[in-house]
């Protein structure tokens, strides 16, 4: 079970995502907003068997049917802000650093706003919050922020 996010530079970024029981099934979430589910052959994970674009409407319903907890509490609905949650993988080189290091808001302008861990939340955690591999960001900000905070803490 994981899952892998690629940047698709012009188009916007693919999440793929695998099952415990190895089923593939992927969500590409374009510049413009536009959702597209795929659902991959489990003997052959290159070959898409059905690709189902999604509204911004129907992706959220599907959330909510997915999350019974969904955060939805910010409305962004016809203004670029996005809120992702990224990952901190054990190739990147912010593990072990304080969240300033990152200069995260001064280089993308996306907002850290918490830090999950295993067993607990630190809702907005200052400069000298030190990170650990495992933990995942949340962070708000344009798509195109966003997507450059996720590149830089992936590879510095």
């Amino acid at each position: 079970m994981g899952t892998h996010r690629t940047s698709l530079p012009g188009v916007g970024v693919q999440y793929d995502y695998t099952t415990e029981s190895g089923q593939h099934i992927s969500v590409v979430v374009h510049l413009d907003g536009r959702r597209f589910l795929g659902f991959y052959d489990k003997d052959d994970p290159d070959a898409c068997l059905l690709s189902v674009p999604l509204t911004t409407a129907e992706a959220t319903g599907l959330a909510h049917l997915i999350d019974a907890a969904p955060i939805d509490a910010v409305r962004t609905e016809g203004i670029d802000l996005v809120t992702e949650h990224i990952p901190l993988g054990t190739r990147s080189p912010y593990g072990g650093r304080v969240l300033g290091e990152t200069r995260a808001r001064t280089r993308t302008g996306a907002s850290i706003v918490a830090v999950l861990r295993t067993h607990s939340a630190h809702p907005s955690p200052g400069p000298d919050f030190r990170l650990a591999i495992g933990d995942t960001l949340v962070v708000v900000g344009t798509r195109e922020g966003v997507d450059t905070l996720s590149e830089i803490i992936a590879e510095g």
